[in-house]
């Protein structure tokens, strides 16, 4: 029985589609790195944080913050003691900060580290790709690199440009890795924030360290333990009205 051209076009297409779409720019990857995990990814998280600030004296600051997680969008962190009532949320893009349990400042705010690390994997990707336009990153510009011997997309900027928004994902895993932005001022400064460490949560991933640097010079360290995937999380402990009514579980405490 003689194939014709157009039926074997055809089963070459179905081949190719089933070994997943290329991915030519920003908003491909987006949609693969969620597409990979779909279905998987944890929803909820907790973790203990420990927080270290290098000062410019050459001192550190050691803190510890509880936090909570609810994906997509949502996070909160009670600094210790939680008694003081006194942490951050963020919701609905917008940051609360809050003391003795009442909010004292609120303005919006997209989080890049929450969208790029946790909500492109459970949130619909038009969503994620919108929130990272805000962020003024140019999704039209991709291209593959190395970072420390780690294939990787960048999507954002060209080779050698550290000074514009981008972000930096891991080939294999599809796993957020790196960011670069401007630091903010008129100084011309950079930032980087760097996730590292990752470990299995549930069915999807977590980095257990991550660094904030400026200009090259490391500036705080988060280290997080005790992480636990999945569960479900009091109501209200997202709600900036209702701060006081629900602290992260006790397990992370």
């Amino acid at each position: 029985m003689r194939v014709t051209g157009a039926l074997l076009l055809t089963l070459l297409l179905a081949v190719l589609g089933g070994a997943g779409s290329p991915v030519r720019d920003g908003k491909d990857l987006v949609r693969a790195m969620h597409d990979r995990y779909a279905g998987t990814w944890y929803h909820t998280l907790t973790f203990v944080q420990k927080t270290t600030n290098y000062e410019a004296d050459g001192t550190e600051k050691v803190e510890t913050w509880y936090e909570a997680l609810a994906c997509p969008g949502k996070l909160r962190i009670d600094f210790d003691p939680v008694s003081a009532g006194n942490g951050i949320l963020f919701t609905n893009d917008t940051i609360y900060r809050v003391e003795k349990g009442t909010v004292v400042e609120s303005r919006p705010l997209v989080h890049p580290l929450m969208v790029l690390g946790f909500d492109v994997y459970c949130d619909a990707p038009e969503t994620t790709v919108a929130r990272l336009a805000r962020l003024g990153v140019d999704l039209t510009m991709l291209r593959e690199d190395t970072w420390h011997g780690t294939p990787v997309y960048v999507v954002g900027a060209k080779a050698g440009d550290e000074r514009t928004v981008q972000f930096w994902i891991e080939k294999d895993r599809l796993l957020f890795l790196r960011m670069l932005r401007p630091a903010g001022g008129d100084g011309g400064r950079s930032s980087e924030v760097i996730f590292d460490r990752y470990e299995k949560a549930g069915g999807g991933w977590v980095a257990a360290e991550v660094r904030f640097s400026i200009d090259g010079k490391l500036a705080t360290k988060e280290a997080y333990a005790d992480i636990r995937a999945g569960g479900d999380l009091p109501e209200p402990l997202f709600d900036p009205k209702r701060w006081s009514d629900a602290h992260v579980p006790p397990a992370s405490r």
